[in-house]
């Protein structure tokens, strides 16, 4: 056996016994009842969770399918997370790109709690925290807590009030990924900060759909496709097989759409 053979077998091995660990990890998380904060050794170093459910989910789509994996020359890139929740994405981020340099926010305070803890127990650099939301103005908004991965701006039904700023004021300079998950209010904060975003090299937005609101998904696409962006689209989570006949929904969604912007392909 070749020594090239012999170091892909360990590599596949490796990968193998990661995806076990992985496998055990996640079914031990998924036993825990939701809404109850845990802490997990799933990553090596300490998490903290706050809901095994949408642990165990966005665990799956950034560490297992990668959805956020991009490639760049840059060693240091600068990446802005809108709606980072406990911090699982910006973990990904400095696995990925350790001198990367990390701006990220998250609206909630509870949720934001567990961020700051999840980011000082890895010992990052260059990550710097914001406990805000994104809009289009800079003022305060009433926000519907969900104390997973679902709190969104609810002016009708909210819980608390936040305080929320326009995200034009962090894309002055060049952005290597910009990833946006702040259930429901894409459009508007990207509206507002369109003329900016020549600077972005890459988006990530996830589109959530809000049940008996008027749906911007086409609106979202042009703007992105007028700034520049070639556009791949999945649905991960929430979706309808058969909307003919029954529409899905979950938390006042009825669909949630990943959309990607990728610059440099015509």
């Amino acid at each position: 056996m070749s020594k090239y053979s012999k170091m892909k077998i360990t590599r596949l091995y490796k990968k193998a016994l990661k995806k076990k660990n992985n496998f055990f990890g996640l079914k031990k998380i998924k036993r825990i009842p939701r809404y109850q904060k845990f802490s997990t050794d799933i990553l090596s170093t300490p998490v903290t969770g706050v809901d095994s459910a949408s642990f165990v989910f966005m665990f799956r789509e950034i560490f297992i399918e990668e959805v956020y994996k991009f490639t760049t020359t840059k060693s240091s890139p600068k990446i802005i997370d809108c709606g980072a929740n406990i911090g699982l994405s910006v973990i990904y981020f400095k696995k990925l790109y350790p001198n990367a340099t990390i701006i990220a926010f998250e609206p909630d305070k509870k949720i934001f709690e567990t961020l700051v803890t999840n980011i000082n127990s890895f010992g990052f650099e260059n990550i710097t925290l914001h406990n805000f939301g994104l809009w289009n103005d800079d003022t305060t908004i009433s926000f519907l807590e969900e104390n997973a991965d679902g709190g969104r701006v609810n002016e009708e039904q909210g819980t608390c009030t936040i305080d929320v700023r326009k995200l034009s004021p962090f894309l002055q300079d060049k952005v290597d990924l910009l990833k946006i998950d702040i259930e429901g209010a894409e459009y508007k904060v990207l509206k507002e900060c369109e003329d900016l975003l020549i600077n972005v090299e890459n988006i990530f937005v996830e589109y959530h759909s809000m049940i008996g609101e008027k749906q911007q998904l086409g609106e979202l696409i042009q703007l992105l496709t007028d700034s520049g962006f070639r556009i791949y689209i999945n649905t991960p989570g929430l979706h309808s097989k058969k909307p003919f006949v029954s529409v899905n929904t979950f938390m006042g969604m009825d669909m949630q759409v990943n959309i990607f912007g990728i610059r440099g392909e015509g």
